[in-house]
């Protein structure tokens, strides 16, 4: 199979809604660390050629031992931004020429699977843009400032957008060229995209994927990590 997929793992934040001294990304969760989750998930993958880990500027030269629990010639390290569109940004300029796919993921969702990642990767191959994502399955509510409900949104045709997402390489190079002309940031790449003239589809991603935000989010993952998709 041939290796072209280039993985981007952002994990630069500071991780301070979850009220701890410790970066949200170095904790243990689930057996591990939370970063080595998804490092370890990405290198199964036969077809990824590098996986570049967005760190803390302080901790690119000084990386947590346990970081190097994977294949090292499959490692590289790159500086964090001022925020995540720079950071993404910065994780591209360090892939290797070969790879003309490139997946971007939260190190915030370790418990992504090889099987998501497998249909995003399938998809930007198509040529398309990929966003591993859920239908909205909750009644939603618009309140405003005083938490006082205004309308009922119709959920139909909504999505919890997830990562990993996956681009062609030209497709999310052009998207960042353009953001950095206009000083555009946003919360996902996928977002950045909507801005090109590409088409941008969802495929199935996994509820045990979820996002580690707050504290109690860690009690959450645990108890997902026991179910098997």
């Amino acid at each position: 199979m041939k290796a072209d997929v280039g993985v981007i793992i952002v994990a630069a934040g500071s991780g301070s809604r979850t009220g701890s001294t410790e970066l949200k990304q170095f904790r243990w969760v689930a057996g591990k660390p939370m970063l080595l989750h998804s490092l370890q998930t990405f290198q199964a993958l036969k077809e990824v050629a590098m996986v570049v880990c967005v760190l803390p500027r302080e901790h690119v030269g000084d990386p947590p031992p346990w970081i190097f629990q994977c294949d090292a010639d499959r490692l590289l390290l790159s500086v964090g931004g001022r925020h995540r569109t720079e950071s993404v940004a910065n994780g591209m300029e360090d892939l290797p020429g070969e790879c003309g796919i490139v997946i971007v993921h939260d190190a915030a969702r370790p418990l992504v699977s090889t099987e998501t990642v497998s249909r995003v990767i399938e998809e930007a191959r198509a040529g398309n843009v990929a966003v591993a994502a859920l239908p909205v399955t909750d009644t939603l509510k618009r309140v405003d400032s005083q938490n006082r409900v205004v309308i009922t949104v119709e959920r139909a045709g909504l999505w919890r957008a997830q990562t990993p997402q996956a681009f062609p390489r030209a497709i999310l190079e052009q998207a960042h060229r353009d953001a950095r002309e206009v000083s555009r940031t946003a919360h996902d790449d996928a977002a950045l995209c909507e801005h090109l003239n590409v088409q941008i589809v969802v495929v199935e991603g996994s509820e045990r994927a979820a996002k580690i935000t707050t504290e109690s989010d860690f009690a959450l993952v645990e108890a997902l990590s026991i179910f098997r998709e």
